[in-house]
């Protein structure tokens, strides 16, 4: 060996024993940063078939091999939002390659759930830190930084920035990546999910989500198996104005992604707002089962979130199927739960909602006025919005039984709930407490005999409701304000007004079982006997299950016979 290969040798292996050291202070840091965090752990649970349990999902990165196939079931756990499934995968690949900077990305995203509530302190808290480290790390492509650099503008100045801003950023910095990398098609995914979590409720037009769907149609052709295109389809289109065109891809995904809860129950969104009451209840039964494995198989302590979520479609079904023996057993079990996990917004609504829809529905005025919440050891004080629900039962109970003094006294607390709401800049949820107070208000004047300013604030409710989307936790309003002004209208003996009312609230909420039997009523008593004829031919169609005991199915038969 010559003087030249000698010094060539000893000057690379300077080079590769500094580049040793260089990736072994790289994962040595990144290792301890990572323990400080308090990352979800252990094996993914699985409740469904043993082959393509969450759909297809190819996620290229720049990330060692031996981690690709794990890195992209958390992709597509991500897009059926199992986010704590998501994080545990991610946690497995930062383990196995601490180098691979996405693997943070990942776990910062299955704690951002953009179409949920806002992430909690902590959660807000783990994201900005787990893209603290990934930024650290070196070797990432032009198109990680970029990934990073995107969800890293959401979590920034997150204790002093509102959610709706920092959903407002991420959603910027995604069409950024989308116009970087327009053939990518994850990119082209999470920039749909971004403009959904971004939509404003208020925004008729749907424009945000009207260009998700552009967006997602042009990658569906070569995706066909992929979770997050039909998932965020159907998110797209889950307004009464746009359901419709959502049917196929609410037919399909939880053939996509069977093992996943949420997949399962995620048509019944599509299925709730076209009335379909079977496949509604179908694809929420799967779901409740789903719900029931995964909190046997993880062992968490009570019952799962999902679950919760998912009875209160399944009640709201029944409802609209006259089923009251269905939904009382659910009503009944619900109250024997009192410990749920997480413990979280979508629970919260659950345990408010669905007693609530069983007295409002079935018009038992008595006990909606007495109606407590359950369970008695929830912190309903984190939760005002929900906890609205039960005080405007109440004040209907007490109107409708003649207690206007209670009927007041529920309406302050409801002020002072919106009032709370304002100051935690919640515009969405404080709109939605005024709206009851609006509705509560107007009935109490009814009460009173104040006739004509009860229609107009009743009309103001309305207006309201309609300009403003539902929030994704729940199937419906506990009782929809046009139906109420409908009710009214009937009880003021204008059926011709309260038939016009009754049709408008059927085209948002269609199959209701109360706004057909109010619509033949006002048909009936409005002189219109062949359009009686037709709800009430569809109020007993739609109410085919055996189970019903609603004694406006008996009067919907007698109609029918003369």
């Amino acid at each position: 060996m010559n003087r030249n290969q000698t010094l060539y040798l000893l000057v690379l292996g300077s080079f590769l024993s500094a580049l040793i050291s260089c990736q072994g202070k790289t994962k040595g840091t990144a290792g301890k940063s990572i323990d400080a965090i308090d990352l979800k752990r252990g094996d993914i649970v699985r409740c469904g078939p043993p082959v393509q349990q969450f759909g297809l999902v190819g996620f290229e990165t720049s990330c060692p091999a031996n981690v690709k196939k794990d890195f992209d079931l958390g992709v597509a756990l991500l897009h059926s939002f199992e986010y704590d499934e998501a994080e545990k995968v991610f946690a497995k690949v930062i383990d196995e390659a601490p180098e691979c900077a996405m693997a943070y990305w990942g776990v910062a995203m299955s704690n951002f759930h953009p179409l949920w509530a806002p992430p909690t302190p902590p959660e807000l808290e783990k994201g900005a830190r787990v893209i603290e480290i990934a930024k650290s790390l070196p070797g990432s492509s032009k198109r990680e930084t970029a990934y990073i650099n995107a969800i890293s503008v959401f979590y920034k100045d997150w204790n002093k920035t509102d959610h709706i801003t920092r959903s407002l950023n991420f959603e910027k910095a995604m069409e950024n990546l989308h116009t970087q990398y327009p053939d990518d098609k994850e990119t082209a995914i999470f920039y749909a999910l971004a403009l959904n979590g971004a939509a404003d409720p208020t925004d008729k037009t749907f424009s945000k989500q009207k260009k998700a769907v552009n967006i997602l149609n042009n990658v569906y052709p070569g995706e066909t198996d992929h979770p997050g295109i039909v998932h965020y389809t159907i998110h797209s289109y889950d307004y009464p104005e746009l359901a419709e065109l959502a049917l196929p891809a609410a037919r399909k995904y939880a053939s996509i992604a069977p093992s996943s809860a949420h997949a399962r129950h995620m048509p019944s969104h599509i299925f709730t707002r076209l009335g379909l009451w079977d496949e509604q209840i179908k694809s929420n039964l799967a779901s409740f089962a789903a719900a029931k494995c995964y909190a046997d198989s993880t062992g968490i302590k009570g019952h799962w979130d999902e679950e919760m979520h998912v009875i209160d479609y399944l009640v709201y079904a029944y409802l609209q199927q006259g089923d009251n023996i269905k939904a009382k057993e659910l009503v009944d079990y619900m109250n024997t739960i009192t410990v749920v996990s997480p413990e979280n917004f979508k629970v919260a609504y659950s345990f408010a909602a669905v007693p609530a829809r069983y007295v409002l529905e079935n018009k038992m005025w008595k006990e909606a006025a007495v109606l407590s919440t359950h369970p008695a050891n929830f912190p309903w004080e984190k939760y005002p919005w929900q906890k609205a629900i039960t005080h405007f039962v109440r004040l209907l109970g007490s109107v409708h039984t003649g207690q206007l003094d209670a009927a007041r006294s529920e309406l302050k607390k409801l002020a002072t709930i919106h009032d709370t709401l304002t100051n935690q800049k919640d515009v969405y949820k404080a709109g939605q407490v005024l709206i009851q107070m609006k509705a509560g208000e107007a009935w109490i004047l009814l009460k009173e005999g104040n006739n004509d300013e009860a229609l107009k604030l009743m009309q103001a409710a309305t207006d309201m409701e309609e300009k403003t989307s539902k929030h994704p936790v729940t199937p419906g309003e506990v009782f929809p304000a046009r139906e109420l002004l409908a009710d009214m209208l009937l009880q003021l003996n204008q059926p011709a007004k309260a038939l016009e009312s009754y049709e408008i609230d059927l085209k948002n909420h269609r199959n209701r079982f109360n706004g057909l039997y109010g619509a033949a009523q006002a048909a009936e008593k409005s002189n219109q006997p062949a359009k009686a004829k037709q709800y009430y031919e569809q109020l007993v169609v739609n109410s085919n299950s055996n189970n019903s005991n609603r004694p406006e199915l008996v009067a919907a038969r007698r109609f029918l016979k003369k």
